[in-house]
Order: C-alpha cells, then sequence, then structure tokens
C-alpha cells in the first residue's frame, strides 16, 4: 500500500483528494495539512508520495522537504515561474516528481489531440484558445492553455496564438483550441464537470511515481499517451 500526504488539506482540491483517496485501497493516508502549518516536514518524513495542490511559494519550500527526505512528488501547481519550474527540473534528478499543468485524464488526451491536429493542419490555419475558469481562479492564462499554446509552438514554430481567459461562476475549467482557415474551422473542446477528474487524476499519478527512484514525468508518461 501507497502511503500519501495531502498538502492544501483544506482547500478545494485537497480536501477531496483525501475523500477519495481513502475510497482506494491501493492507497493510505498517512497524513494532510495545509500550507499555514507550521511544520509539514513531519508529515513528509512519513509518506511515499506528497501530493501538491497549492501556492507556488508552498510548492516550492514542500519540494525542497521532499529533496531532503527523498519522497515523491505530485505537483499540480499552477501559475509557477520559468524559475521555479527550473527548479522542480533540478530537484527531479534527486527524486522523482510528477509535475502537470492538468492532472485530467480527459485533459491530458486533449493535448494529444491538439498536438496531432497542430501537425496535420498547415499554416493556413491561424490558432486561438479560450479558457474559462471560476472567479477565485488566480492565475491567467490557465496553465492547460499555456500547455496547449507550447504544444503548438514546438510543432509549428514560434506562431502567434492568442488566449482569451474567462473568470465567472464556479466554471470549474473549459478549454477550446480553434484552427481556422478560409474553408472550414475545427474545435476541440474539453470541459470538466467537477473537480474529481483532477483528484482521480493526481491519485492514479501517485501510484505511478511512488515507485520510481527519480525524474520528471508528466501525465503522459502516466497515461502512456
Amino acid at each position: 500500500m501507497i502511503k500519501i500526504c495531502i498538502s492544501g488539506s483544506s482547500g478545494k482540491m485537497g480536501s477531496r483528494i483525501i475523500e477519495l483517496a481513502k475510497e482506494d485501497t491501493d492507497l493510505h493516508v498517512c497524513g494532510s495539512f495545509d500550507v499555514v502549518d507550521e511544520n509539514p516536514e513531519q508529515f513528509v518524513e512519513n509518506t511515499d508520495c506528497l501530493i501538491e495542490f497549492t501556492t507556488p511559494q508552498a510548492t516550492m519550500e514542500h519540494l525542497e522537504l521532499c529533496e531532503k527526505h527523498k519522497k515523491a512528488m505530485v505537483i499540480g501547481t499552477t501559475g509557477l515561474s520559468d524559475a521555479e519550474r527550473a527548479k522542480i527540473e533540478a530537484v527531479s534528478s534527486k527524486i522523482p516528481i510528477v509535475f502537470s499543468p492538468n492532472m485530467s485524464i480527459g485533459v491530458n488526451l486533449l493535448f494529444k489531440m491538439v498536438s496531432d491536429a497542430a501537425k496535420v493542419l498547415g499554416p493556413e490555419y491561424s490558432v486561438e484558445i479560450v479558457e474559462a475558469h471560476h472567479v477565485q481562479k488566480k492565475d491567467a492564462p490557465s496553465g492547460t492553455a499555456k500547455e496547449m499554446a507550447s504544444i503548438i509552438k514546438d510543432i509549428k514554430g514560434d506562431m502567434e496564438i492568442p488566449i482569451e481567459s474567462v473568470r465567472e461562476g464556479e466554471t470549474v475549467g473549459e478549454h477550446t483550441v480553434t484552427f481556422e482557415s478560409n474553408v472550414d474551422l475545427i474545435e476541440i473542446t474539453h470541459s470538466a464537470k467537477t473537480r474529481d477528474i483532477f483528484v482521480k487524476g493526481a491519485l492514479q499519478a501517485a501510484k505511478f511515481i511512488a515507485t520510481k527512484k527519480s525524474g520528471l514525468y508528466t501525465m503522459k508518461d502516466v497515461l502512456a499517451l
């Protein structure tokens, strides 16, 4: 049985991860803490894998603890800077980490579909991305939207890809990428109904990463896409 610890336990994601993990016979929740707790180290010491959906600052602090105690991490935190991403990559040479802007199985399939479309559709197609989330989401554009743009640019070169961000109501997460030419329009959309899709992906990632020695992985690796 894999021992997991959840950071940000009072948040919407953290609390739901705890609930669903308790229903999984392959997992044992050995601890949880919030970002305001004074001593998260005691929880990190006793886990196999820390699941992290908090703030960039807290994530960097907990990354250091996992590095110190040689513990695996699943990081779903968004809004990280380039320097913070580089730090995660550097630490992954010592501990195993799954780092993804979106833990949803469906969204990671979306990434593959976007990649396939970008490879097939020629330069006559312009590309736009629209993403919508709840009003509490602080970062914009979303990490998922930026990842889609990055996937397309890696294939097509450094083209201009406008991203429209909408923040309204309790929208869990919607992403649409549009490829448009003079003769047709292709839309690829994913709409999350509940946060459970991210939670289930994170738990699957924890099972995947707990047996690894080191390395930086994404949900593409977890799902073998």
